[in-house]
Protein backbone atom coordinates (compact mmCIF):
# COMPACT_ATOMS: atom_id res chain seq x y z
CA UNK A 1 0.00 0.00 0.00
CA UNK A 2 1.36 3.84 -0.50
CA UNK A 3 2.43 5.24 2.32
CA UNK A 4 0.60 7.98 2.45
CA UNK A 5 -2.20 6.41 2.01
CA UNK A 6 -1.09 3.45 4.92
CA UNK A 7 -0.89 5.99 6.90
CA UNK A 8 -4.49 7.60 6.56
CA UNK A 9 -6.27 4.04 6.71
CA UNK A 10 -4.49 3.62 10.33
CA UNK A 11 -5.93 6.76 10.94
CA UNK A 12 -9.19 6.14 10.27
CA UNK A 13 -9.78 2.53 11.05
CA UNK A 14 -8.52 4.34 14.87
CA UNK A 15 -10.66 6.71 14.99
CA UNK A 16 -13.58 4.45 14.31
CA UNK A 17 -12.53 2.06 16.26
CA UNK A 18 -13.41 4.41 18.80
CA UNK A 19 -17.02 4.42 17.64
CA UNK A 20 -17.59 0.74 18.47
CA UNK A 21 -19.31 2.03 21.93
CA UNK A 22 -21.93 4.37 19.66
CA UNK A 23 -26.06 4.34 19.29
CA UNK A 24 -27.44 1.17 17.34
CA UNK A 25 -29.73 2.86 14.70
CA UNK A 26 -32.65 0.89 12.54
CA UNK A 27 -29.71 0.04 10.22
CA UNK A 28 -28.16 -2.09 12.24
CA UNK A 29 -30.99 -4.33 13.36
CA UNK A 30 -31.50 -4.62 9.60
CA UNK A 31 -28.14 -5.55 8.72
CA UNK A 32 -28.31 -7.95 11.78
CA UNK A 33 -31.33 -9.56 10.61
CA UNK A 34 -30.43 -9.87 6.96
CA UNK A 35 -27.07 -12.16 8.62
CA UNK A 36 -29.66 -13.89 10.20
CA UNK A 37 -32.12 -14.22 7.73
CA UNK A 38 -28.88 -15.65 5.00
CA UNK A 39 -27.48 -17.91 7.88
CA UNK A 40 -30.78 -19.97 9.38
CA UNK A 41 -32.91 -19.96 6.63
CA UNK A 42 -32.46 -22.12 3.13
CA UNK A 43 -31.85 -19.45 0.20
CA UNK A 44 -35.19 -20.43 -1.01
CA UNK A 45 -36.86 -18.78 1.79
CA UNK A 46 -34.31 -15.50 1.65
CA UNK A 47 -36.86 -12.83 -0.03
CA UNK A 48 -40.19 -14.36 1.64
CA UNK A 49 -38.46 -14.12 5.30
CA UNK A 50 -41.09 -11.36 6.58
CA UNK A 51 -41.14 -12.00 10.76
CA UNK A 52 -39.04 -8.65 11.01
CA UNK A 53 -40.52 -5.42 9.05
CA UNK A 54 -36.61 -5.45 7.92
CA UNK A 55 -37.09 -7.75 5.57
CA UNK A 56 -34.14 -8.00 2.85
CA UNK A 57 -34.29 -6.16 -0.39
CA UNK A 58 -31.01 -6.07 -1.55
CA UNK A 59 -29.77 -7.62 -4.76
CA UNK A 60 -28.15 -11.15 -4.34
CA UNK A 61 -24.87 -10.85 -4.05
CA UNK A 62 -25.21 -8.52 -1.29
CA UNK A 63 -27.24 -11.44 0.37
CA UNK A 64 -24.47 -13.25 -0.35
CA UNK A 65 -22.08 -11.04 1.48
CA UNK A 66 -24.15 -11.02 4.41
CA UNK A 67 -24.08 -14.75 4.48
CA UNK A 68 -20.48 -14.85 4.51
CA UNK A 69 -20.31 -12.57 7.23
CA UNK A 70 -22.81 -14.72 8.95
CA UNK A 71 -20.27 -17.71 8.68
CA UNK A 72 -17.98 -15.63 10.83
CA UNK A 73 -20.67 -14.44 13.48
CA UNK A 74 -20.97 -17.92 14.62
CA UNK A 75 -18.07 -17.90 16.15
CA UNK A 76 -18.59 -14.43 18.13
CA UNK A 77 -22.24 -14.77 19.15
CA UNK A 78 -24.87 -17.69 17.73
CA UNK A 79 -27.62 -15.74 18.98
CA UNK A 80 -27.44 -12.97 16.68
CA UNK A 81 -27.99 -15.70 13.76
CA UNK A 82 -31.39 -16.32 15.60
CA UNK A 83 -34.11 -14.82 12.99
CA UNK A 84 -36.70 -14.90 16.29
CA UNK A 85 -34.35 -12.59 18.35
CA UNK A 86 -35.45 -9.12 16.73
CA UNK A 87 -33.62 -6.21 18.15
CA UNK A 88 -31.24 -8.27 19.41
CA UNK A 89 -28.04 -6.59 20.18
CA UNK A 90 -24.91 -7.32 23.31
CA UNK A 91 -21.37 -5.72 23.13
CA UNK A 92 -20.22 -9.01 20.99
CA UNK A 93 -22.35 -8.25 18.87
CA UNK A 94 -21.98 -4.71 18.05
CA UNK A 95 -18.39 -4.90 17.85
CA UNK A 96 -18.26 -7.70 15.19
CA UNK A 97 -20.84 -5.54 13.05
CA UNK A 98 -18.84 -2.70 13.13
CA UNK A 99 -15.68 -4.36 12.48
CA UNK A 100 -16.86 -5.89 9.40
CA UNK A 101 -17.80 -2.49 8.44
CA UNK A 102 -14.07 -1.46 8.76
CA UNK A 103 -12.87 -4.11 7.19
CA UNK A 104 -15.13 -3.46 4.58
CA UNK A 105 -13.83 -0.45 3.70
CA UNK A 106 -10.04 -1.77 2.85
CA UNK A 107 -12.16 -1.92 -0.48
CA UNK A 108 -12.36 1.75 -0.83
CA UNK A 109 -8.96 2.11 -0.07
CA UNK A 110 -7.17 -0.32 -2.50
CA UNK A 111 -9.83 1.64 -4.98
CA UNK A 112 -8.44 4.39 -4.21
CA UNK A 113 -5.26 3.56 -4.42
CA UNK A 114 -5.02 2.28 -7.95
CA UNK A 115 -6.44 5.85 -8.81
CA UNK A 116 -3.44 7.19 -7.58
CA UNK A 117 -1.15 4.99 -9.33
CA UNK A 118 -3.09 5.53 -12.45
CA UNK A 119 -2.04 8.96 -12.67
CA UNK A 120 1.20 10.42 -13.41
CA UNK A 121 3.77 11.41 -10.50
CA UNK A 122 3.14 14.94 -11.12
CA UNK A 123 -0.44 14.74 -10.65
CA UNK A 124 -0.12 12.81 -7.25
CA UNK A 125 -0.22 15.54 -4.71
CA UNK A 126 -3.98 15.82 -6.43
CA UNK A 127 -4.79 12.77 -6.89
CA UNK A 128 -4.11 12.58 -3.14
CA UNK A 129 -5.93 15.36 -1.73
CA UNK A 130 -9.23 13.55 -4.15
CA UNK A 131 -8.19 10.55 -2.19
CA UNK A 132 -8.44 11.57 1.52
CA UNK A 133 -11.84 13.79 1.11
CA UNK A 134 -13.51 10.62 0.11
CA UNK A 135 -11.32 8.29 2.55
CA UNK A 136 -12.10 10.38 5.49
CA UNK A 137 -15.50 11.65 4.00
CA UNK A 138 -18.34 12.61 6.75
CA UNK A 139 -21.16 11.07 4.47
CA UNK A 140 -19.20 7.20 5.00
CA UNK A 141 -18.52 8.03 8.80
CA UNK A 142 -21.90 8.70 9.76
CA UNK A 143 -23.56 6.33 7.38
CA UNK A 144 -21.36 3.41 7.83
CA UNK A 145 -19.66 3.85 11.10
CA UNK A 146 -22.44 5.37 13.23
CA UNK A 147 -25.71 4.58 11.61
CA UNK A 148 -24.49 1.47 10.34
CA UNK A 149 -24.09 0.81 6.16
CA UNK A 150 -21.45 -0.55 3.58
CA UNK A 151 -21.64 1.85 1.26
CA UNK A 152 -17.75 2.67 1.44
CA UNK A 153 -17.15 -0.40 0.14
CA UNK A 154 -19.68 -0.58 -2.41
CA UNK A 155 -18.33 2.93 -3.50
CA UNK A 156 -14.84 1.03 -3.89
CA UNK A 157 -16.19 -1.21 -6.11
CA UNK A 158 -17.72 1.99 -8.67
CA UNK A 159 -14.31 3.70 -8.23
CA UNK A 160 -12.32 0.34 -9.21
CA UNK A 161 -14.78 0.44 -12.41
CA UNK A 162 -14.28 3.62 -13.35
CA UNK A 163 -10.65 4.02 -13.11
CA UNK A 164 -10.20 0.35 -15.08
CA UNK A 165 -12.29 2.34 -17.90
CA UNK A 166 -9.69 5.06 -17.64
CA UNK A 167 -6.96 2.69 -17.75
CA UNK A 168 -8.79 1.57 -21.37
CA UNK A 169 -10.07 -1.42 -19.55
CA UNK A 170 -13.46 -0.99 -20.62
CA UNK A 171 -14.44 -4.52 -20.32
CA UNK A 172 -13.35 -5.12 -16.77
CA UNK A 173 -14.86 -1.57 -15.99
CA UNK A 174 -18.34 -2.79 -17.25
CA UNK A 175 -17.75 -5.82 -15.24
CA UNK A 176 -17.43 -4.39 -12.38
CA UNK A 177 -20.18 -2.13 -12.86
CA UNK A 178 -22.58 -4.95 -13.43
CA UNK A 179 -21.42 -6.98 -10.19
CA UNK A 180 -21.81 -3.27 -8.09
CA UNK A 181 -25.62 -3.47 -9.50
CA UNK A 182 -26.03 -7.03 -8.33
CA UNK A 183 -25.17 -5.68 -4.64
CA UNK A 184 -27.08 -2.63 -4.37
CA UNK A 185 -29.75 -1.62 -7.02
CA UNK A 186 -29.55 2.30 -6.34
CA UNK A 187 -26.58 2.51 -8.54
CA UNK A 188 -28.98 1.91 -11.44
CA UNK A 189 -29.27 5.67 -11.74
CA UNK A 190 -25.70 6.07 -12.73
CA UNK A 191 -26.13 3.31 -15.64
CA UNK A 192 -27.38 5.28 -18.32
CA UNK A 193 -23.90 7.16 -18.01
CA UNK A 194 -22.32 3.74 -18.20
CA UNK A 195 -24.56 2.44 -21.04
CA UNK A 196 -23.55 5.21 -23.32
CA UNK A 197 -19.99 5.36 -22.89
CA UNK A 198 -19.30 1.51 -23.39
CA UNK A 199 -21.34 1.85 -26.44
CA UNK A 200 -19.67 4.74 -27.85
CA UNK A 201 -16.30 3.67 -27.08
CA UNK A 202 -16.11 0.08 -26.67
CA UNK A 203 -18.70 -1.10 -28.80
CA UNK A 204 -18.97 1.31 -31.60
CA UNK A 205 -16.19 2.90 -34.19
CA UNK A 206 -17.57 5.96 -35.64
CA UNK A 207 -14.80 6.41 -37.59
CA UNK A 208 -15.43 3.38 -39.69
CA UNK A 209 -19.29 4.51 -40.20
CA UNK A 210 -20.45 4.62 -43.93
CA UNK A 211 -23.97 5.40 -45.01
CA UNK A 212 -23.70 2.27 -47.17
CA UNK A 213 -22.87 -0.02 -44.59
CA UNK A 214 -23.79 1.37 -41.17
CA UNK A 215 -23.26 -2.56 -39.53
CA UNK A 216 -19.36 -1.66 -39.74
CA UNK A 217 -19.37 0.63 -37.03
CA UNK A 218 -19.93 -2.31 -34.52
CA UNK A 219 -17.08 -4.01 -33.18
CA UNK A 220 -19.12 -7.19 -33.06
CA UNK A 221 -16.19 -8.72 -30.87
CA UNK A 222 -16.51 -6.44 -28.46
CA UNK A 223 -20.31 -6.25 -28.53
CA UNK A 224 -20.06 -10.35 -27.60
CA UNK A 225 -17.67 -9.75 -25.32
CA UNK A 226 -19.22 -7.10 -22.79
CA UNK A 227 -22.94 -8.59 -23.66
CA UNK A 228 -21.86 -11.83 -22.58
CA UNK A 229 -19.74 -11.50 -19.48
CA UNK A 230 -22.88 -8.90 -17.66
CA UNK A 231 -24.94 -11.80 -18.74
CA UNK A 232 -22.49 -14.05 -17.02
CA UNK A 233 -22.69 -11.62 -13.96
CA UNK A 234 -26.25 -11.87 -13.84
CA UNK A 235 -26.63 -15.53 -13.84
CA UNK A 236 -24.20 -15.42 -10.80
CA UNK A 237 -26.38 -13.15 -8.79
CA UNK A 238 -30.16 -14.09 -10.03
CA UNK A 239 -29.20 -17.73 -12.07
CA UNK A 240 -30.67 -19.47 -8.33
CA UNK A 241 -33.98 -17.52 -8.23
CA UNK A 242 -34.82 -17.96 -11.33
CA UNK A 243 -34.53 -21.53 -11.01
CA UNK A 244 -36.88 -21.42 -8.26
CA UNK A 245 -38.81 -19.54 -10.19
CA UNK A 246 -38.24 -16.23 -7.48
CA UNK A 247 -37.75 -13.83 -9.71
CA UNK A 248 -40.97 -11.81 -9.32
CA UNK A 249 -40.67 -11.88 -5.95
CA UNK A 250 -37.40 -10.72 -5.60
CA UNK A 251 -37.94 -7.88 -8.51
CA UNK A 252 -41.01 -6.81 -5.74
CA UNK A 253 -38.64 -6.52 -2.83
CA UNK A 254 -36.37 -4.61 -4.74
CA UNK A 255 -38.31 -2.16 -6.35
CA UNK A 256 -41.45 -1.53 -3.61
CA UNK A 257 -43.36 1.41 -5.53
CA UNK A 258 -46.11 1.44 -2.82
CA UNK A 259 -43.98 3.82 -0.87
CA UNK A 260 -44.17 7.56 -0.80
CA UNK A 261 -42.47 10.66 -2.63
CA UNK A 262 -40.47 11.30 0.38
CA UNK A 263 -38.61 9.10 2.24
CA UNK A 264 -39.38 9.77 6.19
CA UNK A 265 -36.79 11.80 6.74
CA UNK A 266 -37.20 14.04 3.22
CA UNK A 267 -34.23 14.14 1.15
CA UNK A 268 -32.25 17.50 0.54
CA UNK A 269 -34.00 17.44 -3.12
CA UNK A 270 -36.69 19.60 -5.16
CA UNK A 271 -39.08 17.52 -3.06
CA UNK A 272 -38.26 18.45 0.21
CA UNK A 273 -39.10 22.35 -1.54
CA UNK A 274 -42.67 21.24 -2.70
CA UNK A 275 -42.99 19.58 0.47
CA UNK A 276 -42.24 22.49 2.92
CA UNK A 277 -44.15 25.24 0.26
CA UNK A 278 -47.10 23.01 0.15
CA UNK A 279 -47.07 22.72 4.17
CA UNK A 280 -46.38 26.36 4.78
CA UNK A 281 -49.03 27.17 2.58
CA UNK A 282 -51.49 24.72 4.53
CA UNK A 283 -50.06 26.36 7.87
CA UNK A 284 -51.10 29.87 6.53
CA UNK A 285 -54.45 28.52 4.81
CA UNK A 286 -55.47 27.08 8.37
CA UNK A 287 -54.81 29.78 10.37
CA UNK A 288 -56.01 32.95 8.68
CA UNK A 289 -58.68 32.12 5.90
CA UNK A 290 -60.20 29.75 8.84
CA UNK A 291 -61.33 27.57 5.68
CA UNK A 292 -63.11 24.67 7.06
CA UNK A 293 -61.40 22.71 4.17
CA UNK A 294 -57.85 22.71 6.50
CA UNK A 295 -59.53 22.66 10.01
CA UNK A 296 -57.67 18.58 10.39
CA UNK A 297 -54.40 17.64 8.76
CA UNK A 298 -54.47 16.13 5.64
CA UNK A 299 -50.82 16.31 4.57
CA UNK A 300 -49.57 13.44 5.91
CA UNK A 301 -46.90 13.46 3.01
CA UNK A 302 -44.92 16.18 4.63
CA UNK A 303 -44.84 14.18 7.58
CA UNK A 304 -42.54 11.77 5.97
CA UNK A 305 -44.27 8.80 6.52
CA UNK A 306 -43.77 6.11 3.79
CA UNK A 307 -46.57 5.03 1.41
CA UNK A 308 -49.10 8.08 1.93
CA UNK A 309 -48.50 10.53 -1.31
CA UNK A 310 -51.46 13.23 -1.00
CA UNK A 311 -50.28 16.93 -0.27
CA UNK A 312 -52.90 19.56 1.28
CA UNK A 313 -52.47 22.62 -1.11
CA UNK A 314 -50.27 21.69 -4.10
CA UNK A 315 -50.99 19.36 -6.72
CA UNK A 316 -50.20 15.54 -5.60
CA UNK A 317 -46.87 14.08 -7.64
CA UNK A 318 -47.07 10.69 -8.92
CA UNK A 319 -44.15 8.46 -9.71
CA UNK A 320 -44.84 8.84 -13.59
CA UNK A 321 -43.48 12.92 -13.13
CA UNK A 322 -40.75 12.07 -10.99
CA UNK A 323 -39.44 9.32 -14.06
CA UNK A 324 -39.91 11.72 -17.09
CA UNK A 325 -38.12 14.51 -14.78
CA UNK A 326 -35.52 11.89 -14.07
CA UNK A 327 -35.07 10.65 -17.54
CA UNK A 328 -35.05 14.15 -18.91
CA UNK A 329 -32.55 15.75 -16.94
CA UNK A 330 -30.13 12.20 -17.70
CA UNK A 331 -30.74 12.27 -21.00
CA UNK A 332 -29.39 15.99 -21.15
CA UNK A 333 -26.18 14.49 -19.24
CA UNK A 334 -25.66 12.06 -22.14
CA UNK A 335 -25.67 14.35 -25.08
CA UNK A 336 -22.14 16.04 -24.98
CA UNK A 337 -20.70 12.20 -23.80
CA UNK A 338 -22.58 11.09 -26.94
CA UNK A 339 -20.86 13.35 -29.60
CA UNK A 340 -17.38 13.44 -27.86
CA UNK A 341 -17.10 10.17 -25.52
CA UNK A 342 -13.89 11.48 -23.39
CA UNK A 343 -13.60 9.96 -19.75
CA UNK A 344 -13.89 13.10 -17.97
CA UNK A 345 -17.33 13.46 -19.87
CA UNK A 346 -18.01 10.43 -18.36
CA UNK A 347 -17.16 11.19 -15.12
CA UNK A 348 -19.26 14.58 -14.98
CA UNK A 349 -22.36 12.84 -17.20
CA UNK A 350 -21.86 10.21 -14.08
CA UNK A 351 -22.53 12.67 -11.36
CA UNK A 352 -25.11 14.55 -13.41
CA UNK A 353 -27.20 11.54 -13.25
CA UNK A 354 -26.71 10.91 -9.77
CA UNK A 355 -28.09 14.57 -9.31
CA UNK A 356 -31.12 14.35 -11.47
CA UNK A 357 -31.96 10.70 -9.92
CA UNK A 358 -31.33 12.38 -6.35
CA UNK A 359 -33.49 15.87 -6.91
CA UNK A 360 -36.04 14.37 -9.10
CA UNK A 361 -36.23 10.67 -8.05
CA UNK A 362 -39.62 8.79 -5.99
CA UNK A 363 -38.66 8.51 -2.69
CA UNK A 364 -35.10 9.70 -2.51
CA UNK A 365 -33.31 8.71 0.55
CA UNK A 366 -30.74 11.39 2.19
CA UNK A 367 -28.10 8.64 2.20
CA UNK A 368 -27.73 8.87 -1.52
CA UNK A 369 -26.19 11.88 -2.01
CA UNK A 370 -23.06 9.77 -1.65
CA UNK A 371 -24.19 9.07 -5.45
CA UNK A 372 -23.36 12.41 -6.42
CA UNK A 373 -20.60 13.80 -3.97
CA UNK A 374 -18.01 10.79 -4.84
CA UNK A 375 -17.97 10.46 -8.47
CA UNK A 376 -17.82 14.72 -8.19
CA UNK A 377 -15.06 14.83 -6.15
CA UNK A 378 -12.99 13.19 -9.27
CA UNK A 379 -13.89 16.17 -10.86
CA UNK A 380 -13.12 19.25 -8.19
CA UNK A 381 -9.79 20.14 -8.57
CA UNK A 382 -10.65 20.36 -12.76
CA UNK A 383 -10.08 24.09 -12.26
CA UNK A 384 -11.68 26.43 -9.49
CA UNK A 385 -14.59 26.89 -10.95
CA UNK A 386 -15.49 23.78 -9.96
CA UNK A 387 -14.71 24.51 -6.47
CA UNK A 388 -17.84 26.50 -5.69
CA UNK A 389 -20.59 23.82 -6.76
CA UNK A 390 -18.38 21.57 -5.05
CA UNK A 391 -18.62 22.80 -1.52
CA UNK A 392 -22.30 23.75 -2.05
CA UNK A 393 -22.92 20.21 -2.79
CA UNK A 394 -20.54 18.64 0.02
CA UNK A 395 -21.56 21.11 2.88
CA UNK A 396 -25.20 21.15 1.79
CA UNK A 397 -24.92 16.68 1.81
CA UNK A 398 -23.09 16.39 4.71
CA UNK A 399 -25.23 18.31 6.94
CA UNK A 400 -28.38 16.90 5.62
CA UNK A 401 -27.20 13.67 7.06
CA UNK A 402 -26.80 15.05 10.84
CA UNK A 403 -31.06 14.24 11.78
CA UNK A 404 -29.71 10.68 11.59
CA UNK A 405 -27.28 11.49 14.41
CA UNK A 406 -29.62 12.81 17.29
CA UNK A 407 -27.70 11.61 20.56
CA UNK A 408 -25.75 14.16 22.17
CA UNK A 409 -22.11 12.21 22.31
CA UNK A 410 -22.49 11.30 18.58
CA UNK A 411 -23.88 14.70 18.00
CA UNK A 412 -20.94 16.57 19.07
CA UNK A 413 -18.96 13.99 17.10
CA UNK A 414 -20.56 14.88 13.74
CA UNK A 415 -20.34 18.58 14.01
CA UNK A 416 -16.51 18.19 15.01
CA UNK A 417 -15.89 15.60 12.29
CA UNK A 418 -17.80 17.36 9.20
CA UNK A 419 -16.34 20.72 9.99
CA UNK A 420 -13.12 20.11 10.18
CA UNK A 421 -13.35 17.86 7.22
CA UNK A 422 -15.27 21.25 5.76
CA UNK A 423 -12.05 23.79 6.98
CA UNK A 424 -9.26 21.26 5.80
CA UNK A 425 -10.69 20.07 2.48
CA UNK A 426 -11.26 24.03 1.63
CA UNK A 427 -8.49 25.20 2.09
CA UNK A 428 -6.41 22.02 0.70
CA UNK A 429 -8.54 21.96 -2.52
CA UNK A 430 -8.18 25.78 -2.76
CA UNK A 431 -4.46 25.77 -2.81
CA UNK A 432 -4.44 23.14 -5.38
CA UNK A 433 -6.77 23.60 -8.11
CA UNK A 434 -5.95 25.42 -11.20
CA UNK A 435 -7.05 28.32 -12.58
CA UNK A 436 -9.09 27.65 -15.76
CA UNK A 437 -8.96 30.11 -19.08
CA UNK A 438 -12.41 31.17 -18.24
CA UNK A 439 -12.58 33.46 -15.45
CA UNK A 440 -15.14 32.80 -12.10
CA UNK A 441 -18.24 34.93 -11.43
CA UNK A 442 -17.17 36.84 -8.38
CA UNK A 443 -20.70 37.90 -7.40
CA UNK A 444 -21.44 33.92 -7.06
CA UNK A 445 -18.85 32.90 -5.72
CA UNK A 446 -19.99 35.48 -2.69
CA UNK A 447 -23.47 34.85 -2.66
CA UNK A 448 -22.22 30.60 -2.45
CA UNK A 449 -20.02 31.74 0.57
CA UNK A 450 -22.82 33.23 1.82
CA UNK A 451 -24.95 30.68 1.98
CA UNK A 452 -22.41 28.56 3.71
CA UNK A 453 -21.74 30.38 6.59
CA UNK A 454 -25.93 30.82 6.77
CA UNK A 455 -25.27 26.68 8.21
CA UNK A 456 -23.80 28.38 10.98
CA UNK A 457 -26.80 30.11 12.76
CA UNK A 458 -28.97 27.51 11.31
CA UNK A 459 -27.48 24.36 12.87
CA UNK A 460 -27.65 26.41 16.23
CA UNK A 461 -31.26 27.29 15.78
CA UNK A 462 -31.83 23.60 15.49
CA UNK A 463 -29.49 22.81 18.39
CA UNK A 464 -31.57 24.69 20.64
CA UNK A 465 -34.78 23.89 18.94
CA UNK A 466 -35.62 21.93 22.06
CA UNK A 467 -35.13 24.67 24.47
CA UNK A 468 -38.04 26.83 22.74
CA UNK A 469 -41.22 25.65 24.44
CA UNK A 470 -43.40 26.95 21.80
CA UNK A 471 -41.85 25.39 18.86
CA UNK A 472 -42.23 21.86 20.75
CA UNK A 473 -46.03 21.91 19.06
CA UNK A 474 -43.89 21.85 15.61
CA UNK A 475 -42.42 18.64 15.47
CA UNK A 476 -41.77 18.87 11.49
CA UNK A 477 -40.28 21.79 11.26
CA UNK A 478 -36.61 21.42 12.43
CA UNK A 479 -36.53 18.63 9.86
CA UNK A 480 -37.88 21.02 7.46
CA UNK A 481 -35.70 23.52 8.03
CA UNK A 482 -32.73 21.73 7.40
CA UNK A 483 -34.18 19.20 4.42
CA UNK A 484 -35.09 23.02 2.67
CA UNK A 485 -32.40 24.55 3.53
CA UNK A 486 -29.75 22.00 1.94
CA UNK A 487 -32.01 21.45 -0.95
CA UNK A 488 -31.31 25.16 -2.06
CA UNK A 489 -27.54 24.61 -1.70
CA UNK A 490 -27.86 21.28 -4.34
CA UNK A 491 -29.97 22.01 -6.31
CA UNK A 492 -27.73 25.60 -6.82
CA UNK A 493 -24.47 23.03 -6.99
CA UNK A 494 -26.85 21.04 -9.90
CA UNK A 495 -27.23 24.48 -11.52
CA UNK A 496 -23.75 25.51 -11.38
CA UNK A 497 -22.28 22.18 -12.33
CA UNK A 498 -24.42 22.32 -15.25
CA UNK A 499 -23.69 24.99 -16.66
CA UNK A 500 -19.94 24.23 -16.71
CA UNK A 501 -20.82 20.75 -18.38
CA UNK A 502 -22.69 21.61 -20.80
CA UNK A 503 -21.51 25.75 -21.78
CA UNK A 504 -17.28 25.30 -20.62
CA UNK A 505 -16.55 21.88 -21.39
Amino acid sequence: MLPALRYATIASVSFKVLLYPAYTSTDFEVHRNWLAITHSRPISQWYYENLSEWTLDYPPFFAYFEWLLSQLAKYVDPAMLVVENLNYHNTATVYFQRSSVIASELVLVYALQHYVKLLPENAHQTAYAISMSILFSPGFLIIDNIHFQYNAMLFGILIFSFVYIRQGKMLTGGVLFAVLLCFKHIFLYLSPAYFVYLLRAYCLDIGSFRLNAPWAAIRVKNCIYLGSSIIAVALIAFGPFIYMGQLPQLLQRLFPFSRGLCHAYWAPNVWALYSAIDRSLFMVFRRFLKNPEYAQSNSSLTRGLVGVTSFSVLPDVHPQTTFLLTAFYQLLSLIPLIITPSFDKFISSLTLCGYASFLFGWHVHEKAILLVIVPFSFLALKDRRYLTPYFLLTVSGYISLFPLIFTSAEAFIKYLYTFTWIFVFYNVFGGLAPVGIARRVFLLDRIAILFLLGFIPLLAFVALYDQVSVLKNYEFLRLMIISTYCSVGIIGSFIGFSWLYFFTS
